[in-house]
């Protein structure tokens, strides 16, 4: 999630899911949260935030080049996703593996997956409010997805499981993926830029005092 926080320029208002794909693709981001749309202001790019974002996707892509077929798929960039059992939500991830069984069922048409992806990673930026990223993981641990929750700043990962506490791990400590992704094991640290001229959190801090400047 990278984007620069602003009051919404409407009142949350609720449509179908039809009607919100049909909204323009003006550079705002928005998301559906049980069936209300909820606006978060312009999307603006983050080095550090991308970077994190293909770092992951990688890792996960190369896990997957050594899974039997059918594989499933790394979907990165927000991808949008139609959450199963909520209320009219579709939500744009920022790295997510699909089942084979999904990607199956998905139409090339298709602008959204209809339902969760097994796996959703959610790359915190300096803009991010906290509230934002809890109505997701809400709903993520709510449709069984498991969650990588990102943080640059602080260099850690912490994994949300439906029904279980939350586990926090530091970049000394390698991320398991077992027993979703059998076989993924990979160091945290390899997920981060190293840090250079001040390290990754003074650079974080000083795009933090940007959006809010």
């Amino acid at each position: 999630m990278s984007t620069a926080e602003m009051p919404s320029r409407v009142k949350p208002k609720t449509m179908t899911v039809e009607e919100f794909l049909d909204l323009p693709d003006d550079g705002v981001d928005r998301e559906m949260i049980r069936g209300e749309v909820k606006e978060y202001g312009l999307t603006i790019p983050n080095q550090f935030h991308a970077s994190v974002e293909s770092r992951m996707a990688h890792l996960l892509w190369t896990w997957l080049e050594s899974q039997p077929e059918p594989r499933g798929e790394v979907v990165s960039g927000e991808g949008g996703f139609r959450l199963a059992g909520t209320r009219a939500s579709v939500v744009g991830i920022d790295v997510a593996y699909v089942s084979a069984e999904m990607i199956a069922a998905t139409k090339p048409e298709q602008r959204i997956f209809e339902g969760p992806p097994v796996l959703a990673v959610e790359v915190l930026s300096p803009s991010d409010t906290n509230k934002r990223f809890l109505d997701k993981l809400d709903l993520y641990l709510g449709s069984g997805v498991l969650v990588w929750e990102v943080d640059p700043r602080l260099r850690t990962v912490r994994v949300h499981r439906p029904g279980r506490e939350p586990e926090m791990f530091s970049a000394s400590q390698d991320l398991v993926g077992e027993p979703e992704l059998p076989g993924f094991r990979v160091a945290i640290s390899r997920i981060f830029p190293r840090p250079t001229r001040g390290g990754l959190a003074h650079e974080h801090r000083r795009t933090d005092e940007a959006d809010h400047g």
